[in-house]
């Protein structure tokens, strides 16, 4: 009789998650760093709130169920209440003002970066499991700190190396369009659901095209593959009102082609860094006006109008911040100005074709989610960057580095009974800032010390056998400049006339030897050609 064999347990990871390797870490840290410089140039303060919130303080789009995982990954805990993992950063902040709120200061201007998690189904580019960045004004009722959450939008994507021109951060107002909502016959709390359905369908223009909107809005729409997706039914009246309103921008931005069809004033010209724009925002404003509207929609136009003079008056013109009716956001929580930074240069998708990249953050104001807590109205308003998508974006413009940095030098082992010194060796490096490792596996078969430093990269080896240590002297093994010599020289007279790749020093010269070397090395690395 045989026994029955242990199955191994098998090693895999669940569906929309990802591991991430060291140089995708450090090129995130990166990144975020260098968004905080600017969030912290305009005055903003880090937070940082948990993962997991209790699951009725999330929000509203959370279904009414015995278990609310829909949208959200949730759990019971001891108290027999119901946690869920946040589903984004801006529930949890306002969670946390209102708990704070005899004692923060208003308003309350800061960011955070974090995990937020979606109990979605994962597709090409689409995760369970994200990091957003976000930045909040909190108590600030004015557009001005609209206009300024805009202005800050623009500049993070100039300090990341975005130029302008292949970036725009469209600016639209939730006002303007309940009142067309409200004007079709969608307005009140019984047809919220529909209001949002319709506002996703608009917010796919960027994929589909107004064409491809109308067909959403109205009997469904067949993809190229001839698979449907089923139309919200609007009747052709309702239809047009909307289309006529999210088509009153105007999408180009050059002086010659808007100037002639418009025939304006040349003092509606602006003039920025060498570059004329025509001030499309002040058109699609009139555009706007010309429409009829509710009293509620005409006070969203009078704040768009506004934003548009402060972000004039601070010097961005229409090629960083543009007026777009067809900005939505696909949130229910938003009251007022919204807006997203949307990436304008061209990448291939998956079938070769050229595609804009698209949106890489966004968001708006939301005075109702503190009310929630508070009972009293608290303005705010803030936006939120899509980190991993925003990084992706950047190694498609060559303006993130993703390489590791710098791998240690290793000291390597030669005689177990000196562990000591050869541990005491690497804390002289490591004083020194530089980064440094022992060998820490089977010191005995010493070719696998270096064929595990080859693996690691490692610029040099750090090598005192009995016969050096007797001398009082170490061998520094240049193990960058060893590689290049055994792949590029061929004959003798050409090796003696290298750079040696291994030199013996005294003992106590290791450090500064270690560190001209590295300098040398990485002079090397800057005159490489290309």
């Amino acid at each position: 009789m045989t026994k029955n064999k242990k199955q191994k347990l098998k090693a895999r990871i669940p569906r929309g998650f990802i591991d991430r390797s060291a140089a995708d870490i450090r090129a995130t840290d990166k990144m975020i760093s260098e968004i905080g410089k600017v969030y912290q140039k305009y005055g903003f303060d880090p937070v940082e709130t948990p993962m997991f919130e209790f699951t009725d303080c999330l929000g509203k789009f959370l279904p009414d169920s015995d278990r609310p995982n829909e949208g959200v990954f949730s759990l019971i805990d001891d108290d027999e209440q119901w946690m869920s993992l946040r589903y984004d950063l801006t529930a949890p902040l306002a969670r946390h003002v209102a708990e704070q709120f005899n004692e923060i200061q208003m308003p309350y201007r800061t960011y955070r970066s974090g995990w937020v998690f979606r109990n979605e189904k994962p597709g090409p580019g689409r995760f369970r499991q994200f990091m957003q960045m976000d930045a909040d004004s909190v108590g600030a009722p004015g557009v001005q700190s609209d206009a300024e959450m805009c202005m800050m939008m623009a500049d993070t994507m100039e300090a990341l190396g975005v130029p302008r021109g292949d970036y725009v951060v469209r600016v639209n107002n939730r006002k303007v369009l309940d009142g067309v909502m409200e004007a079709i016959g969608l307005g009140g709390e019984e047809n919220a659901a529909q209001r949002l359905d319709v506002m996703r369908s608009i917010d796919k223009i960027d994929r589909f095209g107004i064409e491809g909107v109308r067909d959403l809005l109205g009997a469904g729409r067949e993809d190229e593959s001839g698979a449907k997706t089923k139309g919200l039914g609007l009747d052709e009246k309702s239809i047009g009102n909307i289309l006529s309103y999210i088509s009153s921008g105007i999408s180009g931005a050059s002086v010659d082609s808007i100037q002639a069809e418009s025939k304006v004033e040349d003092d509606n010209i602006y003039e920025l860094e060498d570059t004329q724009y025509f001030n499309s925002n002040k058109l699609t404003m009139n555009s706007l006006r010309r429409s009829e509207v509710s009293d509620y929609a005409e006070d969203g136009i009078r704040e768009l109008d506004q934003i548009c003079d402060l972000v004039t008056a601070a010097g961005y013109g229409t090629n960083r911040i543009r007026i777009d009716p067809s900005v939505v956001r696909g949130l229910e929580y938003y009251t007022g100005p919204v807006y997203e930074v949307e990436l304008t240069f061209k990448i291939k998708n998956e079938k070769g074709q050229d595609v804009v990249f698209g949106s890489v953050g966004g968001g708006g104001r939301y005075d109702g989610l503190v009310k929630r807590f508070t009972g009293q109205p608290v303005p705010a308003t803030g936006f939120s960057i899509g980190v991993s998508r925003l990084m992706t974006a950047l190694k498609n413009l060559g303006k993130l580095d993703s390489t590791d940095i710098l791998a240690p030098v290793l000291v390597t082992v030669m005689d177990g009974n000196e562990m000591g010194n050869y541990q005491k060796m690497v804390q002289e490096l490591r004083n020194a800032n530089i980064r440094s490792e022992m060998y820490q596996g089977n010191w005995k078969k010493f070719g696998n010390q270096l064929k595990y430093a080859n693996r690691r990269n490692c610029p040099i080896a750090i090598i005192q056998g009995e016969d050096e240590r007797t001398t009082g002297e170490v061998q520094i093994k240049d193990l960058i400049e060893g590689k290049r010599l055994s792949e590029e020289i061929e004959d003798n007279v050409t090796w003696r006339e290298s750079r040696p790749a291994q030199i013996s020093v005294r003992r106590d010269e290791l450090v500064d030897a270690v560190l001209k070397l590295l300098a040398q090395q990485a002079e090397d690395r800057e005159n490489k050609p290309e």
